[in-house]
């Protein structure tokens, strides 16, 4: 058991670490094609004050905190609540 518990407490941190990175880069990516488009994508770029374009402003730069690792739980906790409120936006009225 107390191997078990060495094992958590030296590898917890890192996987953290790598779970964190990830996701900004995925949030930086897909808003990246919309802000820049830049990688290349079919959808056209949107205006920067509509709903769609602060969005991409919050994830494209939240994503860049998250992945330098500065102000990182607020951040998460502003991008978790962006993205419920884009789930029941755009997917759940398109049903389960």
């Amino acid at each position: 058991m107390t191997d078990l518990n060495s094992f958590y407490s030296q590898w917890s941190p890192r996987i953290l670490s790598v779970l964190r990175i990830v996701t900004a880069f995925l949030f930086m990516q897909h808003r990246g094609q919309k802000l820049f488009g830049f990688p290349a994508s079919s959808q056209a770029a949107h205006p920067l004050l509509s709903l769609i374009g602060v969005a991409g402003i919050l994830e494209f730069f939240g994503g860049l905190l998250l992945l330098i690792g500065l102000f990182s739980r607020p951040v998460a906790f502003l991008l978790s609540g962006q993205m419920a409120v884009a789930y029941f936006m755009a997917h759940a009225p398109q049903g389960f």
